[in-house]
């Protein structure tokens, strides 16, 4: 057990049909992804030079998992915070890309920079293909999610906000698995 946080992981499957009917709202999402300094600097993050809602559709249904991050040590400043959110990072996207390839799906990772190059580096500011196009994968913020929605109204749960000076109590990652099964193990 990791002595500064802990996890609890939850998921849940829905039709992509209806989590684009309830949740996708890319007018709105957009709007915050536009005032982000990555925004059109890294290929996980829009403008993307694919329709979203076309890639997705290829599919019938997508799980969605919510890693719930609780920090048990209060001494965790946030400028400390990718400390804790990068491993969890590493390690669901390892999962999630496996399971892209069990289930031959399309795997979404969560909002933040990208994992596979330095930051700062990535080839879209030289307007150069990706550099990691088998590992990188946008999430689904940037393809025009409500995820606060997705917490509260599939998960139950409350997405919680820090200050420049103190962080939550806890942090919520989501992802998801776009894919054509019945059933996925998660």
């Amino acid at each position: 057990m990791n002595e500064r946080y802990t996890i609890e992981e939850f998921s849940r499957g829905v039709s992509v049909e209806e989590y684009l009917a309830l949740f996708h709202d890319p007018e709105v999402v957009s709007g915050y992804c536009r005032e982000c300094s990555k925004y059109g600097k890294q290929w996980s993050c829009p403008p993307f030079d694919f329709d979203v809602v076309e890639r997705l559709s290829k599919y019938r249904n997508v799980e969605l998992i919510a890693t719930k991050i609780i920090l048990l040590d209060s001494t965790i400043a946030p400028s400390e915070i990718g400390n804790v959110l990068r491993p969890e990072r590493i390690r669901l996207e390892e999962r999630l890309l496996a399971m892209e390839s069990r289930y031959k799906g399309l795997a979404s990772t969560y909002v933040g920079e990208c994992l596979h190059c330095a930051k700062g580096c990535c080839s879209r500011l030289e307007g150069k293909p990706c550099r990691h196009p088998d590992l990188v994968r946008p999430s689904l913020e940037a393809y025009g999610f409500d995820v606060t929605k997705t917490i509260s109204e599939l998960f139950g749960l409350t997405l919680k906000w820090g200050t420049k000076d103190s962080l939550p109590e806890y942090l919520i990652l989501v992802c998801a698995l776009f894919h054509n099964t019945d059933k996925v193990q998660w």
